[in-house]
C-alpha cells in the first residue's frame, strides 16, 4: 500500500504549472489576479525608482544653477515659462507671477508676495501628485493581496476536502495536490504583497524627501523675492 502511494505521488506534477492546471476555476482566477497584481506592482516600482532618480538629478543641476549668482531674469530666460524639470517648474511659476505683478510704470501690484507663494504652492502640489501617482496601487496590493491569496487557499482546501469525501479516501496522494494548490494561492499573495509594502514605504519616504526639497527651495526663493520687494 505504501509503495502504491509513493508511486501515485511521483506521478503527480507538483510544479507551478501543474498545480495551476489542476486548480478549480475560482482558484485559477485568484492566482491570475495575484500574478497580474505582482507584475503591476513591479512595473510601478521600476518606473518610480527611475522617476525619483531623475527628479533628484534635475533638482541638483537646477539648484547649482540657481545659486551660481546668475541674475534670476537671465535664468528664467534660459529655462522658459514651461520647463521640463520639476524644480524649474516651481521656479518658473514664481517668476511668471513676479513678472505679472509689475505694472507698466515698473511698480508692483499689491499682494505680489502672496500671489507668488500661491503660484509656487500650486506648482508643488502638481509635482506632489505626479510623484505620488501609483503609490496607492502599491498600498492596495500590499494590504489586499494576502487576503485574496487566503481566499484562494480556503476555496482550495474546501475542494480538497470535497474530493476526499467523494473518493472516501484519505490517502496522501489524494490529499496533497489539493492542499498544495491551496497553499500556492497564499504564496502568490505574499509574493505580491511583500515587495509592494516594502517599496511603498521606501517610495513614500523618497517622495516626501523630494517634495521637502521643493518646499525649501520655494521658501528660499520667496525670501529672495521678498528682499527685492522691500528694496
Amino acid at each position: 500500500m505504501e509503495a502504491e502511494t509513493l508511486a501515485l505521488a511521483h506521478e503527480i506534477d507538483f510544479s507551478f504549472f501543474g498545480l495551476f492546471a489542476r486548480a478549480t476555476l475560482i482558484v485559477k482566477i485568484v492566482m491570475i489576479m495575484l500574478i497580474v497584481a505582482s507584475f503591476w506592482s513591479w512595473s510601478i516600482i521600476v518606473i518610480k525608482l527611475i522617476q525619483y532618480r531623475r527628479a533628484r538629478a534635475e533638482a541638483a543641476v537646477f539648484d547649482q544653477a540657481f545659486w551660481s549668482g546668475e541674475p534670476l531674469d537671465s535664468l528664467f530666460e534660459q529655462t522658459g515659462p514651461a520647463p521640463s524639470g520639476s524644480a524649474e517648474k516651481i521656479f518658473a511659476a514664481g517668476m511668471t507671477e513676479w513678472q505679472r505683478s509689475h505694472r507698466d510704470d515698473g511698480g508692483l501690484i499689491a499682494g505680489a508676495t502672496a500671489r507668488i507663494d500661491r503660484s509656487m504652492d500650486v506648482a508643488i502640489n502638481k509635482e506632489a501628485e505626479y510623484l505620488r501617482n501609483g503609490l496607492t496601487v502599491l498600498a492596495t496590493v500590499g494590504s489586499s493581496a494576502p487576503f485574496i491569496g487566503l481566499f484562494g487557499t480556503v476555496i482550495g482546501i474546501m475542494n480538497a476536502f470535497i474530493e476526499i469525501a467523494e473518493q472516501q479516501n484519505t490517502n496522501l496522494a489524494v490529499v496533497a495536490p489539493g492542499i498544495a494548490e491551496a497553499l500556492l494561492a497564499t504564496g502568490l499573495g505574499l509574493l505580491a504583497a511583500i515587495p509592494a509594502v516594502i517599496f511603498y514605504n521606501k517610495l513614500s519616504s523618497d517622495a516626501d524627501h523630494i517634495l521637502g526639497g521643493y518646499e525649501s527651495f520655494a521658501d528660499e526663493f520667496a525670501t529672495i523675492l521678498s528682499r527685492q520687494l522691500d528694496s
